[in-house]
C-alpha cells in the first residue's frame, strides 16, 4: 500500500504545472489534497482532474506571500480535512531582470511569494504534520538554487534562500518521523515564464522569445516531474533532482563551484528556468 493512501496533501501553487500534477498523483495514490493558489479557476480545473482520478479534495484561494492568509489557510485544514500529513510548498514567480535593472518592489516580490511563502507554509503546517506523528515536508527551489545565473539575481536569491532553510530544517529533523526535502527542477514544461515580471523595457516579442525558448528546453513534464518527487519521497530522499538538466548541472557545478559561468552569456538564460 502507497505511504500517501489516506493522508492529507497539502499543495501551493496548485491550479497549473507541477503543483497540479502532484495533485493529481497524490489522489492517485489514495491521498486527499488541498489545494492553493490564487487562481480559483485553474484551482477548480485541478480539483476536477483530481476527482477524475478517483480522489478526493478542497480548494482555498491563498496568496502564499500573505503570512495571516497561509496561516488561516492552515487553520482551515485542520478543522475541514484533520490537519496536513504532507505538505509541498510549491508556488513560485520570477523576474527577469540584471541586478541593475532590478527594483526593490520587484526583489521583494519574488522574495515574498517564493521565500516567505515557504517559510509561513512550513511553520503554518509542519506543527499539524509532528501532531499525526510525522510525515513530509518538501519545499520547491529549482536547478537556480544549485548554480546562479545571470538576469536572474532575485529568482535565484529566493532559491538558494528555500535551499538553505530546507537543509537547515532537515538537519534539525532529524531522528524524528517527519521527513524534510528540497526540490530542484530543472527545465519542466510549467507557465513560471509566462507568468514572469519583466523588464518595463521589455517587448512582446521578448517574452515570446523567452516562452518559446523555454518551451524548447523545457524536456520535462509536470507529471514526470510529479513522479520523481514522490518517488523521492518514499525513498526519503533529501534532495530531489528533477531531469537530466538537473542532475547534470549539480556535477557541473560540484567540479567547477566557481568557473561554471562559462555555460552562460550575459543575457539571461530563462529557457533553462527551472519552476512551479
Amino acid at each position: 500500500m502507497s505511504p500517501f493512501n489516506g493522508k492529507v496533501a497539502v499543495i501551493t501553487g496548485a491550479a497549473s504545472g507541477i503543483g497540479r500534477a502532484l495533485a493529481v498523483a497524490f489522489a492517485q495514490e489514495g491521498a486527499s489534497v488541498a489545494l492553493s493558489d490564487v487562481d480559483m479557476n485553474g484551482l477548480a480545473e485541478t480539483l476536477r482532474m483530481v476527482e477524475a482520478a478517483g480522489g478526493s479534495g478542497r480548494t482555498y484561494q491563498v496568496d502564499v506571500g500573505d503570512r495571516d492568509a497561509v496561516f488561516a489557510f492552515a487553520d482551515e485544514v485542520q478543522s475541514t480535512q484533520g490537519g496536513a500529513d504532507i505538505v509541498i510548498n510549491n508556488a513560485g514567480v520570477a523576474q527577469v531582470a540584471t541586478v541593475d535593472e532590478l527594483t526593490m518592489e520587484d526583489l521583494e516580490w519574488v522574495m515574498k511569494i517564493d521565500y516567505w511563502g515557504m517559510v509561513y507554509g512550513t511553520k503554518a503546517f509542519l506543527p499539524q504534520i509532528e501532531a499525526k506523528g510525522g510525515g513530509y515536508l518538501a519545499n520547491v527551489s529549482s536547478i537556480f538554487g544549485i548554480i546562479s545565473v545571470p538576469g536572474q539575481s532575485a529568482y535565484n536569491s529566493a532559491k538558494f534562500a528555500i535551499r538553505g532553510f530546507t537543509e537547515a530544517l532537515r538537519h534539525e529533523m532529524k531522528g524524528t518521523s517527519t521527513h524534510i526535502a528540497c526540490i530542484h527542477p530543472g527545465g519542466v514544461k510549467t507557465s513560471i515564464v509566462k507568468n514572469a515580471r519583466f523588464l518595463q523595457s521589455s517587448t512582446a516579442q521578448d517574452r515570446s522569445d523567452a516562452s518559446t525558448s523555454f518551451d524548447k528546453l523545457a524536456r520535462t513534464t509536470p507529471e514526470k516531474a510529479a513522479q520523481t518527487i514522490l518517488k523521492g519521497l518514499r525513498k526519503r530522499k533529501g534532495r530531489i533532482l528533477i531531469g537530466n538538466d538537473a542532475r547534470m548541472m549539480d556535477i557541473i557545478q560540484r567540479l567547477f563551484p566557481t568557473k561554471y559561468g562559462f555555460l552562460f552569456s550575459k543575457k539571461s538564460p530563462i529557457g533553462d528556468l527551472g519552476g512551479n
